[in-house]
Formats: structure tokens, sequence, C-alpha cells
């Protein structure tokens, strides 16, 4: 455990316990492999959601996993279109998982995500996404926010 003066302590320790609900659902065996879904599923959809929209999910997201959303994004080049066959070679490829596992994955994320962020704020990303996306991230259920 971080020593109580340690400035980051807070940011790790928020981090840790959203991975920790992410791990839950996933049912991974380790936090890196739940860190890998976690980081796959924020890249994968981050790409797909314009610059006003990403900013306003990102600031959702505690210090240290806004730095994994940030991690490599352009935003010059988004929102990048895609369907469900692009958004599973991404995850997979990302999350080094294969295709197949893909759909209960990133299910289980946005299941954790949506637990753990302010109400309605997933619900207003998943929106803006098409239906088969939607459907994909919540396990079948078309989830739109009313």
């Amino acid at each position: 455990m971080p020593h109580p003066t340690d400035p980051l302590a807070q940011a790790e320790g928020t981090a840790s316990a959203w991975l920790s609900v992410v791990r839950d659902r996933v049912a991974a065996a380790d936090r890196h492999t739940a860190y890998r879904l976690l980081r796959a599923w924020l890249h994968v959809v981050r790409d797909r959601l314009t610059v006003q929209v990403a900013a306003h999910f990102a600031a959702q997201l505690p210090d240290l996993l806004r730095g994994v959303f940030s991690e490599g994004w352009n935003p010059a080049h988004v929102p990048t279109r895609y369907g469900v066959s692009g958004f599973v070679a991404r995850f997979a490829g990302s999350a080094g998982i294969s295709r197949a596992e893909v759909p209960a994955a990133a299910a289980a994320v946005t299941s954790a995500l949506g637990e753990l962020c302010s109400p309605g704020q997933l619900g207003h990303v998943l929106n803006l996404l098409p239906e088969p996306l939607v459907a994909l991230l919540s396990g079948g259920e078309v989830r739109r926010a009313g």
C-alpha cells in the first residue's frame, strides 16, 4: 500500500478499485488480463466517439485510467467509422484475445463501467453508437438513454 503522503496514492487506489470491479465482472484470473480488457474497451470505444463526447467520458474516469484512455489518441482522426466486425477485430487485437471471446469480454467491461461511471454517462456514450455496436457492448441488449 502506498504511503499516506504519496501524492499519487489516492489516484492509484481509485484506479485499482475500478480495475477490481472490471476483474470481477470479466472473471479474469489476474489484474493484467482485466487491465488489457479495460484498456481495449476504452481505446476501441474512444476511437468511435467525437472529441467532445470522448472528453466528457474521460472526465468520468479516475486520473490514472484517464491517462490510459488518452494513450495513443489522435483527436484529429476521430470518430473512426467501423461496425461490429471492425470493433471485434480491434478489440481482440488490443486485448490479446480471440475474436470469439470479444462479445462476452466487451459486455462484461461495459457492465462494470456502467456500475462505476456517473448515472447516465455510459448510456450517453452508448446512445451515440450504432445499434449493432450497442448490442455487442451490452451483451445483446440495445440500451438507449431516453
